[in-house]
Parts: C-alpha cells; sequence; structure tokens
C-alpha cells in the first residue's frame, strides 16, 4: 500500500542561549505524519508540554496531538535537533494539566440569614479571564551502492507506538527512502533539506486508530497517546514554517511552558497585549479585603508598576495590530484574521503545590458554613434569636480574621483530583508553568517560533495568574 506523508503541527526545541539573551536561528522543525493514499487525516489541535533546561541545555516535550479522518492506519514524523529518548507518559497527561491550573475564585464567608454587612455579604470576586483546556507497517532501509545516507539507529516500542529513529544525510536520500518504503512524500526536497543540512534526527511513529473513537460513518477522532521526547537542545523553539503546509486556515496550539522563567512568545506574538489590560482593568475594581498599595494577587501591582513607562507603548501597539478584549469572552480575530496570545495560567511552583499533587495538600480552600445549625426559624424565635445571631456573627467576625483576603477556590471531580498524582515528577519545585493558548493563521507560520522569557523593555515579568480576576467594575 502506498501512504501519502502530509505534515500536522509539532515542537522542535532547538536551543542557544549567549551571554543570557536569547537569539533567533533559522531553523526548520515539525512533525509530520502520514496517512493511506487518498485518505484524509487533520490535526484539529495539539496540546504540548515543554520543559527547558538552559543549564543542561536539554529539552523534553510532551506532545498528544488529535487527529480526525478516515483513514485506518496512519504514523507520526518528529524531527529533533539531536537523538531522543523516548518516554510514555499517562493517558491522561494533559487532562491533569488542565485540573492543576483551573483558575481559582476568591469568595468570602457569607450568611444566607443575616443580613448583609461588610465582607460577609461577598460572594465570590471576578468572572473573567481565560481558563480550560480544549473543548478541547514496518519501515525498512535503503539499499544503495554507495554508503546508506539514511540510517535507522534505533527502533522499538513506547506505550501503543512502534517507531524508528533515522537519521539522513541528504535530502534526496530521504526523499528516496520514503518512497522505497511504500511512502509517498507530497512535499518538496527543499523541505526536507532544512532538516538535514542541520543534521537532524527523525523519529517515525505509527500511530493505532484502535485508541480513538469511530464515527458513524467510518471516520476516526481521538487523541494519540502522549509520548515525551527528550534531547539535547540549544534553545526552545516552536516549529511553524513546515506546519504551514497542512493548514487550510488556521490551527490552534495550547502550551504548557516549564522553565525557570515565566514564558512568552515573541515580538507581537506576547501574551502582554492581553495580560496588561486584564490586570489593568481589575486594578480598579479588585478588591479582596486586605490593606496595602498591592492589591493584586501573585504581584500584579508590582509588575504594572515596573512597566508604567511603557504600558502606553503597549496598549498603542496592541491597538495598532486591532486587538481588544471584551469582558468575559474570549479574544476575537482582527481585521487580517489574526488573534492576540492569551495568558491562561502562570506560576512559580511552591513546595504547597507539589503537596496538592502529592495528595498531600488541599486541592482548594473550604469555605465555613456560618449558617451551619441554624434556620431562618430560629433567628425569628423571639428567645433565641439573637444569641443565633451572635454565633452567625461570631463566625463570621473569625472568617474574616482567619481569611482577611477570602478563600481561594476552584472545583474539579475527585477522582480527577486524586489522579494529579500522575504529574509528580513532571512538575517541580521552583520552576515556573506558563499556561498559553495561540491560534495561528496561515501568515503567521512562515518561520519558525522562540519561544522567550516574559519581558518588556528588558523587564522580566515574574507576576503570576492563578485566579480569576474582575474584568469589569462590581
Amino acid at each position: 500500500m502506498r501512504r501519502t506523508l502530509r505534515y500536522c503541527l509539532a515542537l522542535m526545541l532547538p536551543t542557544a542561549l549567549v551571554a543570557g539573551e536569547f537569539y533567533t536561528p533559522r531553523s526548520r522543525a515539525a512533525c509530520c505524519y502520514f496517512s493511506a493514499k487518498d485518505k484524509d487525516i487533520v490535526q484539529p489541535a495539539q496540546k504540548a508540554f515543554i520543559t527547558w533546561e538552559p543549564k543542561q541545555q536539554r529539552e523534553s516535550f510532551t506532545v498528544q496531538p488529535r487527529f480526525e479522518g478516515n483513514a485506518a492506519d496512519f504514523g507520526m514524523v518528529v524531527p529533533t535537533p539531536s537523538k531522543p529518548e523516548l518516554h510514555e507518559m499517562p493517558r491522561d497527561f494533559f487532562k491533569e494539566l488542565a485540573v492543576f491550573t483551573i483558575l481559582k475564585r476568591r469568595e468570602f464567608a457569607q450568611s444566607k440569614l443575616l443580613p448583609p454587612r461588610g465582607f460577609g455579604a461577598l460572594g465570590a470576586l471576578g468572572g473573567g479571564g481565560f481558563a480550560g483546556g480544549f473543548g478541547g507497517g514496518g519501515f525498512g532501509g535503503v539499499v544503495a551502492a554507495r554508503p546508506p545516507a539514511v540510517k535507522v539507529l534505533e527502533a522499538g516500542i513506547v506505550g501503543s507506538l512502534d517507531y524508528k529513529i533515522i537519521k539522513a544525510g541528504r535530502a534526496d536520500d530521504l526523499f528516496k527512502w520514503l518512497k522505497d518504503n511504500q511512502y509517498h512524500y507530497t512535499g518538496d526536497e527543499e523541505t526536507l533539506h532544512h532538516y538535514v543540512k542541520k543534521s537532524w534526527f527523525f523519529t517515525v511513529m505509527k500511530i493505532d486508530t484502535l485508541q480513538m473513537k469511530r464515527n458513524a460513518d467510518g471516520t476516526y477522532l481521538g487523541d494519540v497517546t502522549p509520548t515525551r521526547f527528550d534531547f539535547a537542545s540549544e534553545k526552545p523553539v516552536y516549529s511553524l514554517r513546515i506546519t504551514r503546509l497542512s493548514v487550510k486556515d488556521q490551527t490552534e496550539a495550547l502550551f504548557y511552558i516549564q522553565a525557570p522563567f515565566k514564558a512568552d512568545l515573541p515580538g507581537d506574538l506576547t501574551f502582554q497585549y492581553q495580560w496588561v489590560p486584564l490586570l489593568r482593568t481589575a486594578q480598579g475594581s479588585y478588591a479582596k479585603g486586605t490593606p496595602g498599595p498591592s492589591s493584586l494577587p501573585g504581584k500584579g501591582d508590582a509588575w504594572l508598576r515596573a512597566i508604567r513607562d511603557q504600558t502606553p507603548d503597549i496598549q498603542e501597539k496592541g491597538a495598532s495590530l486591532g486587538f481588544s478584549f471584551i469582558s468575559g469572552q474570549r479574544p476575537v480575530p482582527n481585521r487580517e484574521g489574526r488573534t492576540p496570545t492569551t495568558l491562561e495560567w502562570a506560576k512559580r511552583l511552591t513546595a504547597q503545590d507539589v503537596q496538592v499533587l502529592r495528595g498531600d495538600g488541599e486541592y482548594s480552600d473550604k469555605v465555613p458554613n456560618v449558617d451551619d445549625g441554624f434556620t431562618a426559624d430560629d433567628l425569628d424565635d423571639a428567645r433565641n434569636g439573637p444569641a443565633a445571631k451572635r454565633t452567625i456573627q461570631g463566625r463570621l467576625d473569625k472568617s474574616r480574621r482567619e481569611k482577611p483576603g477570602g478563600y481561594l477556590v476552584r472545583e474539579a471531580p475527585r477522582d480527577e483530583v486524586r489522579n494529579l498524582k500522575i504529574l509528580v515528577g513532571h512538575l517541580h519545585e521552583g520552576e515556573f508553568v506558563t499556561k498559553l493558548r495561540k491560534t495561528f493563521t496561515k501568515d503567521e507560520m512562515a518561520d519558525d517560533l522562540i519561544l522567550v522569557p516574559a519581558r518588556v523593555g528588558g523587564i522580566n515579568d515574574k507576576s503570576e495568574y492563578e485566579e480569576v480576576l474582575p474584568t469589569s467594575p462590581p
């Protein structure tokens, strides 16, 4: 059977650090997938967890593409700048990442029986921000007269995926290898040359459609079992140029980036066009019940003060790009169809966060029920009502003293909270985890992305985002 080789979204992370600053090389990388000829496979979404270790110059990424189409068998090709080590990851890895990064709501203890008074009557604050996840044969070698330019370096099984790691010395030899091994490559040799000239390695993986849901019309839909690629690297790169060949109009990517710093996308792809307006709006309407000059959580006020002189330029540039934000809604595309990057969660992980993963810490605060044991009839009782009211008010006063800023609350199914333990060993104390979402148009995919530290005007952004912020005055 002949197979058609197509492109899909991927993460390739070659990296380089020069004098503490990132620079942008013109590198090429991609993940390709192949399917039976005259069959179709598309990739509507991809989730990726990227870990970057600059001191070790070590990169890893876990990717879980979502495929849909009518091919009974297909595969995936992942190029990396060095020979990778492959590891099977838990199938619910990204589900648990989504559970762990649910934004919290700030709530105060309140009585439904007493009349409102002060913070005792406050409910949840806020309602904005953006959160959540996405709504988601064998391979042979080439026999040639001269020494083979395509070598199979390793073969094995990771999870339910058969894989081979190959190395190609020439693009035309790689092109021929694919053809001789019954894979018909529909791209050009120049595209392959971008990989080969950098001496990159190629991991070829066969996808088992039994993992996927079969629709009534015979098509498949499903997420491939997550696989982690570990490899030596100089600089974190997200490949777009080759991906655009398989994109009709646009594609959406959700990134979880773990690094020593808060991460961002470069240039006009920065999340600051969303983050700064969100903080500024919240600054005027956010009240957590504690005095002091810094009222925003996660060092938001400190960040706004640090970039006070640059803020007008950020707002002006965002407006010139046609980026606008409506309270409680995802950003809409501008006239060119481009959508700004959004920051969905960001935090430097603490020992307490790791305890939550292990099940030794509380996933959410619990708001006390100050009315417990009383009813409206109890308060109306002429004899016992005053004492009941004093008891409830005393509970409210105690709550304000112990939690003057309120309680941080989030909900998730109990089983999924218990299952957070699968993230242990993958999320590390002291590291910053940044969750970004970006819908790329085809025009924005003309070159690769370099993942960079979040900063404005040379000032590092260390603000955190784990709490829903208000998007309009209360």
